[in-house]
Protein backbone atom coordinates (compact mmCIF):
# COMPACT_ATOMS: atom_id res chain seq x y z
CA UNK A 1 0.00 0.00 0.00
CA UNK A 2 2.91 2.36 0.69
CA UNK A 3 4.14 1.86 -2.88
CA UNK A 4 0.84 3.14 -4.26
CA UNK A 5 0.93 6.45 -2.38
CA UNK A 6 3.39 8.28 -4.70
CA UNK A 7 1.57 6.94 -7.75
CA UNK A 8 -1.70 8.46 -6.53
CA UNK A 9 -0.48 11.59 -4.74
CA UNK A 10 1.81 13.03 -7.43
CA UNK A 11 -0.77 13.03 -10.28
CA UNK A 12 -3.46 14.27 -7.89
CA UNK A 13 -1.21 17.14 -6.79
CA UNK A 14 -0.48 18.23 -10.36
CA UNK A 15 -4.13 17.77 -11.30
CA UNK A 16 -5.22 20.08 -8.49
CA UNK A 17 -2.66 22.70 -9.52
CA UNK A 18 -3.83 22.50 -13.16
CA UNK A 19 -7.46 22.87 -12.05
CA UNK A 20 -6.65 25.94 -9.94
CA UNK A 21 -4.79 27.54 -12.87
CA UNK A 22 -7.79 26.83 -15.14
CA UNK A 23 -10.23 28.43 -12.69
CA UNK A 24 -8.07 31.54 -12.35
CA UNK A 25 -7.62 31.93 -16.11
CA UNK A 26 -11.34 31.41 -16.78
CA UNK A 27 -12.20 34.08 -14.23
CA UNK A 28 -9.73 36.51 -15.77
CA UNK A 29 -11.17 35.93 -19.25
CA UNK A 30 -14.71 36.45 -17.96
CA UNK A 31 -13.71 39.64 -16.19
CA UNK A 32 -12.00 41.00 -19.32
CA UNK A 33 -15.10 40.25 -21.40
CA UNK A 34 -17.32 42.01 -18.88
CA UNK A 35 -14.99 45.01 -18.59
CA UNK A 36 -14.73 45.40 -22.37
CA UNK A 37 -18.52 45.35 -22.70
CA UNK A 38 -18.71 42.31 -24.96
CA UNK A 39 -21.20 40.60 -22.66
CA UNK A 40 -24.77 41.82 -22.33
CA UNK A 41 -26.24 42.84 -19.00
CA UNK A 42 -28.55 39.82 -19.30
CA UNK A 43 -25.62 37.40 -19.08
CA UNK A 44 -23.76 39.02 -16.19
CA UNK A 45 -25.96 37.31 -13.61
CA UNK A 46 -24.45 33.97 -14.63
CA UNK A 47 -21.03 35.02 -13.38
CA UNK A 48 -21.90 36.63 -10.08
CA UNK A 49 -23.71 35.07 -7.13
CA UNK A 50 -25.89 37.17 -4.92
CA UNK A 51 -25.20 37.15 -1.19
CA UNK A 52 -28.60 35.57 -0.51
CA UNK A 53 -27.62 32.41 -2.41
CA UNK A 54 -24.23 32.16 -0.73
CA UNK A 55 -25.37 31.82 2.87
CA UNK A 56 -28.60 29.96 3.51
CA UNK A 57 -29.15 29.59 7.28
CA UNK A 58 -31.18 26.40 6.92
CA UNK A 59 -28.41 24.84 4.83
CA UNK A 60 -25.91 25.80 7.52
CA UNK A 61 -28.08 24.04 10.10
CA UNK A 62 -28.07 20.89 7.97
CA UNK A 63 -24.30 20.79 7.62
CA UNK A 64 -23.79 21.68 11.28
CA UNK A 65 -26.05 18.86 12.41
CA UNK A 66 -24.32 16.45 10.05
CA UNK A 67 -20.86 17.42 11.27
CA UNK A 68 -21.84 17.08 14.92
CA UNK A 69 -23.50 13.72 14.34
CA UNK A 70 -20.51 12.32 12.45
CA UNK A 71 -18.19 13.48 15.20
CA UNK A 72 -20.39 11.87 17.82
CA UNK A 73 -20.47 8.69 15.72
CA UNK A 74 -16.68 8.52 15.69
CA UNK A 75 -16.54 9.22 19.41
CA UNK A 76 -19.16 6.55 20.14
CA UNK A 77 -17.51 3.97 17.85
CA UNK A 78 -14.13 4.38 19.51
CA UNK A 79 -15.55 3.11 22.80
CA UNK A 80 -15.76 -0.49 21.53
CA UNK A 81 -13.05 -3.17 21.73
CA UNK A 82 -10.30 -3.25 19.10
CA UNK A 83 -11.87 -5.97 16.93
CA UNK A 84 -15.20 -4.12 16.57
CA UNK A 85 -13.98 -0.54 16.59
CA UNK A 86 -14.02 0.09 12.82
CA UNK A 87 -17.40 -1.50 12.17
CA UNK A 88 -19.10 0.15 15.12
CA UNK A 89 -17.62 3.55 14.24
CA UNK A 90 -18.96 3.31 10.71
CA UNK A 91 -22.37 2.11 11.89
CA UNK A 92 -22.61 4.86 14.50
CA UNK A 93 -21.66 7.50 11.93
CA UNK A 94 -24.37 6.38 9.50
CA UNK A 95 -27.04 6.04 12.19
CA UNK A 96 -26.31 9.44 13.72
CA UNK A 97 -26.09 11.08 10.29
CA UNK A 98 -29.54 9.69 9.54
CA UNK A 99 -30.84 11.07 12.82
CA UNK A 100 -29.29 14.46 11.98
CA UNK A 101 -31.04 14.52 8.59
CA UNK A 102 -34.36 13.65 10.26
CA UNK A 103 -33.89 16.50 12.74
CA UNK A 104 -33.02 18.81 9.84
CA UNK A 105 -36.16 17.70 7.98
CA UNK A 106 -38.39 18.69 10.88
CA UNK A 107 -36.59 22.01 11.38
CA UNK A 108 -36.85 22.85 7.66
CA UNK A 109 -40.51 21.81 7.57
CA UNK A 110 -41.23 24.08 10.53
CA UNK A 111 -39.41 27.01 8.86
CA UNK A 112 -41.26 26.51 5.58
CA UNK A 113 -44.61 26.49 7.39
CA UNK A 114 -43.62 29.61 9.32
CA UNK A 115 -42.63 31.44 6.11
CA UNK A 116 -45.78 30.37 4.26
CA UNK A 117 -48.04 31.46 7.13
CA UNK A 118 -46.28 34.84 7.30
CA UNK A 119 -46.63 35.28 3.55
CA UNK A 120 -50.33 34.40 3.46
CA UNK A 121 -51.21 37.03 6.08
CA UNK A 122 -52.52 34.66 8.76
Amino acid sequence: MEDLAPIIIVPAFFGIIAYIVKIISDNRIRQRLIDSGQIDEKVKYLYFKTPSTLADPISSVRWGLLGISLGLGVLFGQQFPEGQKEQMTLCAMFILAGVAFLIYYFIAKHEIRKKSSMGSGE
